[in-house]
């Protein structure tokens, strides 16, 4: 296969190449680990993604522009979060999250009538929430954090001509506390453990979920139709709600 097929095929998996609004959907946990302590369970977690795949400039590349909200839910009743541990809680609201994407060796694994495209992101870069600004809500002045994807697919999208191809996805999360717990220098941070797939449509994106989207944030009910940046993370998504100017410049010492 060559980067060229190997990436077409994994847009078939992961949007469409007819340029359509496809609707990722995912749900799971959200685990805390820490040094001395034992893991434990904190939120539920379920998100949407929806995506349109454009051609970019350059011949043979893309761009996958995407609006993304998850929330964080009850570990028990699965009911969204408005507070937790009597701390705000900031949900996902990342737009835009966009991507360029261009032919690469993509790993694939054959797994009998399926494949398997796996992606590992490590990502270290400065942090929007330097410590010196944000004492409560970051341990780091630099972002540390690793992503692990995989999109499974039927083998036939391998030679298919169709623009588009159902497709589940597993992704596991490894990063920091989020600013919203206030964990300040606290060693540990959490894990994300999630699984879901891509659906017919938005419609069949579960009605709470829909419903909240509605109420907040309305637009994330389709994707972006041109290219912005930067994208939004969680992260500046906070800085957003959290300016540095309003930030105390030393830690707290009480």
């Amino acid at each position: 296969m060559t980067p060229e097929r190997l990436l077409q095929a994994l847009a078939r998996t992961r949007a469409s190449l007819d340029g359509s609004e496809v609707t990722l959907w995912w749900t799971g946990d959200v685990h805390s680990w820490a040094p001395g302590e034992p893991y434990r369970r904190l939120f539920g977690f379920e998100g949407v993604n929806v995506a349109r795949l454009v051609e970019d400039e350059a011949p043979g590349t893309h761009q996958l522009l995407t609006r993304e909200a998850a929330f964080y839910l009850d570990p028990v009743t699965r009911e969204i979060l408005e507070t937790w541990e009597d701390k705000p809680v900031v949900h996902v609201w990342n737009d835009p999250a966009n991507q360029r994407w261009r032919p690469f060796p993509v790993p694939m694994t054959e797994l009998g009538d399926q494949v398997c495209f796996s992606l590992e992101i490590p990502l270290a870069y400065p942090s929007p929430l330097p410590v010196a600004q944000y004492p409560a809500n970051s341990a780091d002045d630099t972002y540390r954090a690793l992503e692990l994807f995989q999109f499974f697919a039927p083998a036939s999208v391998l030679d298919t001509e169709a623009p588009s191809v159902p497709s589940s996805v597993s992704w596991t999360r490894m990063s920091p506390w989020l600013p919203w717990m206030e964990q300040g220098q606290r060693p540990g941070g959490l894990v994300f453990h999630c699984r879901g797939r891509k659906l017919g449509s938005y419609a069949e994106v579960p009605e709470r979920t829909r419903a909240y989207i509605a109420a907040h944030h309305p637009e994330f009910a389709h994707a972006p139709e041109k290219w912005t940046e930067p994208n939004e993370t969680s992260w500046t998504y906070f800085r957003r709600l959290n300016p540095p100017m309003d930030r105390p410049t030393d830690p707290p010492t009480g």
